[in-house]
């Protein structure tokens, strides 16, 4: 049988780097408001000793947020606006269509039940629609809670609750004098990644976040955006087409100039050790079982695997069910650190 086949130009996603004050500033209400994680963020000190300098009113808006988790429809919203600032988000916000609104709100959760939730934002005055769609979230931790909230409450007391929040919560933190730093320093990685290489958008993800990403049915468009408030965690979100990585800013962005990050600390004394060395070099020629790692090196698995851990620290290898790879991502780019770490320090 004879085939003919024309090809098309192959499609593959699209991908930016994206980073606003208003992607800090929901990201702040959101990591405030996560009271059963906060405890593990880099600002949750800072956060407790400055409460008492917030405004009683914010306090209030934010203890709603915490109690509803109306902080993901924050997240859902500017990814479609890209607002570049909290007037912009207001201005924008006030010109949604009602059924636009809560298609944008309503989280996603697979193709089968797409009709349903895209019934639910056109319909959105059936209570009953709400409650059906909340029920396929009932095993997530706060998705159910989320999608009842959002019936609870009409369309103009969310949209205020955003507003107010978003602009007490920036007046608040645009005071602290890290604030320009962190815009500054988020202004430069998104500028330091304007030019991505298309042709290897997997790649490019794991490169500047170091996430191993496997593409997913109908998404088409991946947004990373990088953040100081959620350090160090990094926050992934979906879209019906978009899919959103939210990774923690370098440290070395964060310390004052001539200052050596953790990262690179941790780094070179990972790699200031004849053994450690050793062992990366033969994980470079590929992925090896500790058993492997000590029959080759004719040393103790208990040495071998604090070597490993230190290696893995540093982030120079990978381990997955008990077998050893080179992780040449954070390999590759960390002379690049030390190089820009140098360079600030000339400067």
């Amino acid at each position: 049988m004879k085939h003919l086949y024309s090809p098309y130009p192959a499609e593959s996603i699209s991908l930016q780097v994206e980073s606003s004050p208003v992607w800090e500033v929901i990201l702040g209400i959101a990591g405030y408001t996560h009271r059963q994680l906060r405890h593990t963020f880099d600002l949750d000190g800072k956060w407790l000793s400055e409460q008492d300098s917030m405004p009683s009113s914010l306090l209030k808006h934010l203890k709603v947020i915490e109690e509803t988790n109306l902080w993901y429809g924050l997240i859902m919203l500017q990814d479609k606006l890209s607002a570049l600032s909290v007037q912009d988000f207001s201005n924008q916000l006030s010109e949604i269509p009602i059924a636009r609104f809560y298609d944008i709100l309503l989280p996603y959760k697979d193709r089968n039940t797409e009709p349903i939730r895209k019934a639910t934002a056109t319909e959105h005055h059936r209570g009953e629609l709400f409650e059906k769609y909340a029920t396929y979230f009932e095993g997530h931790d706060y998705l159910g809670g989320y999608v009842r909230n959002l019936n609870r409450y009409t369309q103009q007391e969310i949209c205020d609750l955003f507003n107010n929040t978003l602009v007490e919560w920036y007046m608040w933190v645009s005071q602290q004098e890290e604030w320009e730093k962190w815009t500054h320093a988020l202004s430069f990685e998104q500028k330091q990644y304007k030019s991505l290489d298309i042709t290897n958008p997997i790649e490019e993800i794991e490169r500047i976040t170091g996430i191993k990403y496997l593409p997913e049915p109908s998404v088409w468009n991946v947004k990373l955006i990088p953040h100081v408030s959620y350090r160090p965690w990094i926050l992934e979100k979906r879209t019906p087409d978009t899919k959103l990585f939210f990774y923690p800013l370098k440290e070395e962005y964060l310390i004052e100039p001539g200052v050596p990050s953790n990262e690179l600390i941790r780094g070179h004394k990972a790699l200031g050790d004849e053994l450690r060395l050793k062992l990366l070099y033969q994980l470079l020629k590929g992925p090896l079982s500790l058993q492997e790692l000590s029959v080759q090196f004719n040393t103790s698995k208990t040495t071998l695997h604090h070597q490993l851990s230190i290696l893995k620290a540093a982030k120079f290898i990978r381990v997955d069910k008990g077998i050893y790879s080179a992780n040449l991502t954070q390999i590759n780019a960390f002379s690049g650190r030390l190089t820009q770490y140098l360079g600030f320090t000339n400067e």
